[in-house]
């Protein structure tokens, strides 16, 4: 059954509440019992483009189990045309309404662009591919007035890429704007915290209608 994204977002919000919290649902657990169901069909209520860190797995950080979520995953949740092309996929073929772009605290892909911005980096073209991806987000906060410490600018890089990768989706492709228009898709953008476990929706959840 199609639900709204206001629904989908609670429920990605209650499910990381049980994570936080160390209790699974009853749900998550058995979601295995559904295997045949789901070998025909796949209704994911909402995608996730996230990091490919391995802290970081987004069925188990919002507690769902087998089909709840159609996941993307690639170093610092970066957003390519086979990335764009796969949340284009998910949304328009199984009406997926909730697009989250997960970024996480101490990312290394972020990292290594800091580096390689500062010159203190050396990577091979194909890290370097990642890394160009991220470095405007990046090169716009050391271009800014304010100062940040070494913690303060990765932290705030990290909440930028995840802006950037967010309005990408947004505006990045036909299909998926005309499906936000339309009001049968909404992206948002949140970071996962290695240190405490909470996800922080920080980047448009507020204009998530509710249901």
């Amino acid at each position: 059954m199609r639900i709204s994204a206001s629904e989908a977002l609670k429920r990605l919000r209650e499910g990381n509440r049980r994570f936080v919290s160390g209790v699974r649902s009853l749900d998550a657990m058995l979601s295995h019992t559904r295997r045949a169901e789901l070998a025909t069909e796949q209704q994911a209520f909402a995608i996730v483009l996230g990091c490919s860190d391995s802290r970081v797995p987004a069925e188990v950080v919002f507690d769902q189990g087998l089909g709840d979520l159609f996941v993307i995953r690639v170093a610092g949740n970066i957003v390519a045309p086979s990335q764009v092309g796969s949340v284009e996929f998910a949304a328009a073929r199984f009406g997926t309404p909730l697009v989250v772009v997960l970024g996480h605290t101490q990312c290394g892909a972020v990292m290594a662009t800091l580096e390689e911005v500062s010159s203190r980096g050396h990577h091979s073209p194909n890290i370097r591919s990642i890394v160009d991806r991220i470095r405007p987000s990046v090169e716009t906060l050391l271009s800014a007035a304010v100062r940040y410490d070494a913690n303060q600018l990765a932290r705030e890089a990290v909440r930028a890429n995840v802006r950037a990768s967010a309005d990408h989706l947004r505006h990045g492709s036909a299909l998926l704007e005309q499906l936000i228009q339309d009001g049968s898709l909404v992206v948002v953008g949140a970071e996962y915290s290695l240190e405490t476990g909470e996800v922080d929706f920080f980047d448009g959840a507020d204009d998530v209608a509710p249901s």
